[in-house]
């Protein structure tokens, strides 16, 4: 079933989730009212009485949405240091704030992506990240997602997503296209 941003609906089940900004995991119980509010990436952001939560791909069923898979990445001939990094990226453009409908790379929370040989056609990647503002809740939430959509990248062995505040981020940092998405130019 699909809704349309703003829609009211019921949870159909307990649901596990998550409090914006603040990190903390929750239960949404099976009844309650929600209003999704952003449906990107593989997570799904609800408003209930008047709180925002995420709720994780694996529980969307609650809100009456389907499941969807992880993809895993697999190239098409040998896996290389190349086909490694420039797949990061593109899995880390769908991770989002869940406040924000803009990708964590367009916002420029990504500060680097190395990518380093363990051994034939085996990788580690280290992410460098950071956050729109540093006591946000939901850093190691989002971090953890890019980790975990990173090691379905074949090839992949291991995955280190450090938060760091050096820089600090500023609106500066995010795409043209992220600014004018969000009204900004």
């Amino acid at each position: 079933m699909m809704y349309l941003k703003s829609e009211e609906i019921e949870v159909l089940r307990d649901c596990p989730a998550t409090t914006i900004p603040y990190g903390s995991p929750v239960t949404i119980e099976k009844g309650c009212v929600a209003v999704i509010t952003q449906n990107l990436g593989s997570s799904v952001t609800v408003m209930v009485q008047g709180n925002l939560y995420r709720v994780e791909g694996q529980d969307v069923d609650a809100l009456g949405l389907e499941v969807q898979e992880e993809e895993r990445h697999i190239p098409e001939g040998p896996v290389t240091q190349e086909f490694i990094e420039k797949t990061a990226w593109e899995v880390m453009k769908t991770c989002f704030d869940p406040e924000i409908p803009v990708d964590i790379v367009n916002l420029g929370l990504v500060y680097g992506c190395d990518v380093i040989p363990l051994g034939d056609e085996t990788f580690r990647v280290e992410v460098r990240m950071t956050l729109t503002a540093p006591g946000c809740g939901m850093g190691t939430i989002i971090a953890e997602e890019a980790r975990s959509k990173i090691l379905n990248i074949h090839g992949v062995e291991e995955v280190v997503v450090d938060l760091v505040w050096d820089p600090p981020w500023s609106r500066e940092m995010m795409s043209e296209s992220a600014r004018l998405q969000l009204g900004m130019l």
